[in-house]
């Protein structure tokens, strides 16, 4: 597909632990690797700095579309927007969302982040591998921060 990315992890924890872990700022930003200025909020936009090593020289700009507990977590924003020197305002953000479902073990957790296709065509292909290797290095934080 190359409108959009989709990954999904088996967490053992319950479905309430990873929703705390997903919408709760302070949270959220230890096992991404930001801090956020404030509580997420729908309809609100969610600011803060990239903690990764290499990426500190970088802001963290998302809206908040949906926090519906528990299942349901989506924000919009511009992927793979590093280069400090280009306005990505004028581009058309994607939509990441976070789908939560009881399992027997556990939480099924299913990061999906879709239109790619409405990015400009240069920067589309880079953007999307970039950040479909990023969901995986995402997935393995979370995991690693509520199995703990």
């Amino acid at each position: 597909m190359t409108d959009r990315i989709e990954q999904e992890i088996e967490l053992q924890a319950p479905i309430e632990r990873v929703w705390q872990a997903l919408t709760d700022h302070r949270e959220f930003g230890q096992w991404f690797g930001v801090n956020l200025d404030g509580p997420f909020v729908p309809g609100e936009k969610s600011r803060g700095q990239f903690t990764i090593e290499g990426l500190e020289h970088l802001r963290w700009q998302v809206e908040i579309v949906a926090m519906e507990k528990p299942g349901y977590f989506a924000y919009r924003w511009h992927p793979y927007a590093i280069d400090p020197d280009v306005d990505y305002s004028v581009e058309e953000p994607t939509l990441v969302e976070f789908h939560l479902e009881e399992t027997g073990a556990g939480t099924r957790l299913t990061v999906t982040e879709s239109g790619f296709d409405r990015l400009p065509a240069a920067r589309m292909p880079e953007a999307m591998r970039k950040n479909e290797g990023g969901w995986a290095f995402q997935l393995k934080n979370i995991q690693a921060h509520v199995e703990r």
